[in-house]
């Protein structure tokens, strides 16, 4: 501590720790595609000893999602919500504007949130992953009891994003 901060009381202060895509926290800034986005929500999925993370990001009117997930590599996907209504049962083939997707995955995770994610925190939501055939495409569709939440998206590589910590 300086002699300054001594006579003051002035802490020092602790070094903000640097954001991964598996640490964004609220109120963190995430720059993609020439736009600065607040993380004002996040959820961690859990399944059989597995996690993904999804962060709500804000810019203006603008929400978008973030994915991340460490399968046998990293896998980062920007996903829209869609106002597509599909209902029980999901098929194994859903085409939506003129793209078929496919399900590659599906499951019951156990979610945990921060923010306005918090609200699903103990919750379980039933989700269907799929793909379009040259995997450009993607298709998210989660079941949080009776409500169906469609969401497109498109893969993206680490570079195009920067995260800038909000707190430490």
């Amino acid at each position: 501590m300086s002699f300054l901060s001594k006579i003051f009381g002035k802490k020092e202060e602790e070094p903000i720790k640097e954001r991964t895509v598996f640490s964004i926290q609220v109120g963190d800034i995430v720059t993609y595609d020439l736009e600065d986005y607040e993380v004002v929500g996040t959820l961690t999925y859990q399944n059989k000893g597995y996690k993904w993370y999804a962060y709500q990001l804000k810019s203006g009117s603008t929400s978008i999602w973030l994915s991340a997930e460490m399968d046998d590599e990293l896998e980062l996907g920007i996903y829209r919500n869609s106002k597509e209504k599909l209902s029980k049962p999901i098929q194994e083939e859903i085409s939506i504007d003129s793209v078929t997707y496919y399900r590659e995955e599906h499951g019951i995770a156990k979610v945990t949130g921060s923010g306005r994610g918090s609200n699903v925190t103990g919750q379980e939501v039933e989700y269907h992953d799929f793909s379009n055939e040259d995997e450009t495409s993607f298709l998210s569709i989660e079941i949080w009891g009776s409500e169906v939440e469609v969401s497109i998206g498109y893969p993206i590589e680490e570079y195009e994003i920067k995260i800038l910590a909000g707190s430490k």
